[in-house]
């Protein structure tokens, strides 16, 4: 989606005292990252200097759990953009998290999709950005602030139940200490497992003047960013953002996008479509990357996609693709294997 795949990254104003106070001067991680001095002041970077200069940090830092927690933890309440402070100054950690969630769509290239379930609550970072995921030290500094969010608002200690990892972040225990959890490395996703509980803590931090003021300028903000592309697009990547966990209707992605039912209806019927046809595309496509996954399993794809139970995601697979999601799948594994296997 053109308007959400922009190049162009709001820089956090705190980070550089953030490093500064981790023990990093910026001036070397300008260096380290190849860019000139100047890109310490600049408010806007481009995606490539964006993850250059977490690259950067990382590799000065040297251990990424170090890395992680100190600025996790250094990082001053002070010193949060305002899409942050609607967070911290949020009624509840739920509220906070959702807050979260809803203006990193101002705040590109990762997105946050929360799926409360019995007793626990998940917040799975996804990429914007298929060919470039982000460095290790940017995923792991932004689930560690996840729970650092809920630690500072409540004023409580708050675990977390799991962590999961992609890619390797160095010191386990250490990671282990600061999420009060186990850590998993090598996992098929990016995730952060919280205590449902948790969310119901109100925010000591709770501040309703200042996100009266705040919350309508964000709003108007996240309005002209979506509105700047086609209504299919802007329905299809709300969509597929809110997919784990459950399917998402039609009257939470008009709330989302600050229009009534009927108005998103008539907008996407202009454009010769309509909300049913782009969630069946949003898991199609889903689907298809989950699959070429082989470290996900079947019934977690199906969860991912937002079906109830296993047997719904097959039906609909079968419709789409006239083939198993198994049968795809290998396939698929072996069409990709042949070309080692003749070499």
């Amino acid at each position: 989606m053109k308007s959400h795949l922009s190049d162009r990254i709001k820089f956090p104003p705190g980070f550089w005292e953030g490093v500064r106070l981790a023990g990093i001067a910026a001036h070397d991680i300008a260096r380290k990252a190849g860019l000139p001095l100047t890109i310490i002041h600049e408010p806007v970077v481009t995606t490539a200097q964006y993850f250059a200069i977490w690259q950067a940090y990382s590799d000065l830092i040297g251990d990424p759990a170090e890395g992680i927690i100190k600025l996790a933890t250094s990082f001053e309440t002070a010193k949060y953009p305002p899409t942050v402070l609607a967070t911290y100054h949020a009624r509840d950690y739920r509220d906070a998290l959702h807050r979260m969630a809803r203006y990193k769509q101002l705040c590109p290239p990762e997105s946050l999709r929360i799926a409360e379930q019995s007793e626990q609550c998940t917040i799975e970072l996804a990429w914007l950005y298929k060919e470039q995921p982000g460095p290790a030290m940017l995923i792991g500094i932004t689930l560690a602030y996840l729970l650092e969010l809920g630690r500072r608002g409540t004023g409580q200690y708050l675990t977390a139940q799991l962590v999961e990892f992609s890619q390797p972040m160095g010191n386990v225990q250490a990671l282990e200490a600061y999420f009060g959890c186990r850590v998993r490395m090598g996992a098929a996703c990016n995730r952060l497992t919280l205590h449902r509980r948790d969310l119901d803590r109100p925010f000591v931090s709770y501040n309703e003047e200042l996100l009266a003021i705040l919350t309508p300028v964000l709003d108007q903000s996240l309005h002209e960013e979506l509105d700047s592309g086609s209504m299919t697009e802007k329905v299809k990547w709300i969509i597929k953002r809110n997919l784990a966990g459950g399917s998402p209707d039609m009257g939470k992605v008009a709330k989302e996008l600050g229009l009534s039912d009927r108005t998103l209806q008539r907008r996407l019927s202009d454009e010769q479509t309509s909300f049913k046809h782009l969630l069946g595309q949003a898991r199609h496509e889903q689907a298809r990357e989950y699959l070429s996954d082989t470290s996900l399993d079947i019934k977690e794809v199906a969860y991912l996609l937002g079906y109830e139970d296993q047997n719904s995601f097959y039906r609909a697979f079968r419709d789409w693709e006239g083939d198993t999601p198994s049968h795809w799948r290998a396939e698929r594994t072996g069409a990709d294997a042949l070309p080692d296997e003749w070499a």
